[in-house]
């Protein structure tokens, strides 16, 4: 009998998914709401056991589930983008009790994207060996093949998007995954194999295995049978599985921290900068494209941050399943001792505390937005990724001490710009080392654009064709001119 829990109304099997079958483990690891630390169940701890397993299946799994062909994978990809379509409430409601983002968010935002990412792949899939390329002496036909088997690991503050994010090219392209998801939360990866199932794609075809990251993890990115590993989540633990992916040489992909800047400029939309500032706190904090160093050019600083605090004090904080509620708990117990020592040694460093500072009066895993001022470039706040709603405020006098500014961290994942001068945005759009700059925006992200980091923000790019050209083999027939009959 399989184990089940029920969450928000809706039953979660607790049990690993492999070769098309739920299976136990003997050991299992407590899953803990950030809401209000409650227990929500035990679930299935893996190892050197269940990643084996979930690999050998996913490889005896590949040459059919490749065999078929975009045109023959469509279909099947398409009813699993439309079942997650059908299950977005109830996604979106176990997502929010066990990581605490925003409901709202979840039904209207990240579940339908999950449904498109699977979708758009499978369609952009299609067109993948279109490509001819004419030379003098012969035709070059691009082929994109299917490497094999894709370890999939995402991270706790948006599980499900980010997968299929990750899925949704793999099994496009004619590979066979084994998803690892983060043990802090885990459900909804369960719930995607059920949806995947239900829309008819073969056992085997995608695995998840359950467990600890220095356990299951491990065991998982070390299988020399493995031809990916894509990963989203922190640069220490980035090191790590290069280390193992190294042995046998595994092509990775990481998308990892970052320490993103947001400048804004006298010339620029002050209302909309106070605002677009504000959503920098969004899933509290817990966002690794956010632009949590801030620097505004002095002459407008006073202003702006007068804006921003009105913006800031709009966003309730609370319990994530209400309607009212902009910013939720952080993730559990380890990270919110992890954000308030980042703050306590900011302060004790000589830092200002704009607003916000220390834990929020409801107590439990819940802290406030936080502005820091009176910080220095090199201190550990401004170069060292709290993931937390906690932003630095510095001000500049000029476009070269403000790009310096931004430049100065080991990081380089996305980069905020507010004004108005064309110019100044080629200058900059140039010279500021990020994957991403968003010009008087910020989070959007058209699955066709390249999207990822330089620095120690990752390795690889992600979107459009550059999701397969790490999830493909990529291959060119070279055929002489005139020699076919």
């Amino acid at each position: 009998m399989t184990r089940i829990i029920e969450v928000a109304g809706v039953e979660v099997s607790t049990e690993h998914f492999i070769n098309g079958e739920r299976v136990p483990s003997a050991t299992t690891f407590a899953d803990i709401s950030p809401i209000d630390g409650s227990h929500i169940g035990d679930i299935s701890a893996g190892g050197q056991d269940e990643a084996d397993a979930a690999v050998a299946a996913a490889r005896a799994a590949f040459p059919a589930w490749a065999a078929l062909g975009p045109e023959g994978r469509l279909p099947l990809l398409k009813q699993f983008a439309e079942n997650i379509r059908q299950s977005v409430d109830k996604l979106a409601a176990v997502e929010t009790v066990d990581n605490g983002s925003l409901l709202i968010g979840n039904v209207h935002g990240g579940m339908p994207r999950a449904a498109h990412n699977i979708e758009f792949f499978a369609e952009r899939a299609l067109t993948l060996n279109d490509e001819t390329i004419d030379s003098p002496d012969v035709v070059n036909h691009v082929r994109y093949d299917p490497s094999g088997v894709s370890a999939l690991i995402a991270p706790w503050n948006g599980p499900f998007m980010l997968t299929t994010w990750k899925a949704g090219p793999a099994l496009a392209a004619g590979n066979t995954v084994v998803i690892k998801p983060p043990e802090w939360a885990p459900l909804t990866s369960s719930m995607m194999a059920d949806l995947a199932t239900d829309a008819g794609i073969p056992a085997g075809v995608l695995n998840v295995v359950q467990g600890i990251g220095e356990v299951a993890g491990a065991a998982l990115v070390a299988n020399p049978d493995l031809d990916r590993i894509s990963f989203t989540g922190s640069t220490d633990t980035a090191r790590i599985i290069g280390r193992a992916a190294a042995d046998s040489l595994t092509p990775i992909s990481l998308e990892l921290g970052g320490k993103s800047p947001f400048l804004v400029f006298a010339d620029a939309d002050l209302d909309k900068a106070a605002q677009t500032l504000a959503m920098q706190y969004m899933n509290a904090g817990q966002v690794c494209l956010a632009g949590t160093r801030v620097f505004v050019e002095a002459s407008i600083a006073d202003e702006l941050q007068l804006k921003m605090r009105q913006a800031v004090d709009k966003l309730t904080v609370g319990d994530p399943r209400e309607k009212t509620t902009r910013m939720g708990p952080l993730i559990g117990a380890e990270h919110f001792t992890r954000v308030k020592g980042f703050v306590d040694r900011a302060i004790a460093d000589g830092a200002q505390v704009v607003w916000g500072g220390k834990p929020h009066e409801k107590g439990g895993f819940y802290f406030p937005p936080t502005l820091l001022t009176n910080v220095e470039q090199d201190w550990e706040i401004s170069q060292r990724e709290v993931f937390g709603p906690v932003l630095t405020w510095q001000t500049f006098t000029s476009e070269e001490q403000a790009l310096e500014m931004a430049n100065n961290t080991k990081y380089g994942l996305a980069a905020m710009l507010f004004t108005r001068d064309a110019e100044r945005v080629a200058r900059i759009g140039r010279a500021v080392v990020a994957g991403t700059v968003w010009v008087n925006c910020f989070f959007v992200r058209d699955l066709s654009a390249p999207f990822g980091g330089c620095r120690q923000s990752g390795i690889g790019r992600e979107g459009g064709n550059w999701s397969f050209d790490f999830f493909c083999d990529v291959k060119n027939v070279a055929i002489a001119k005139d020699s076919l009959a």
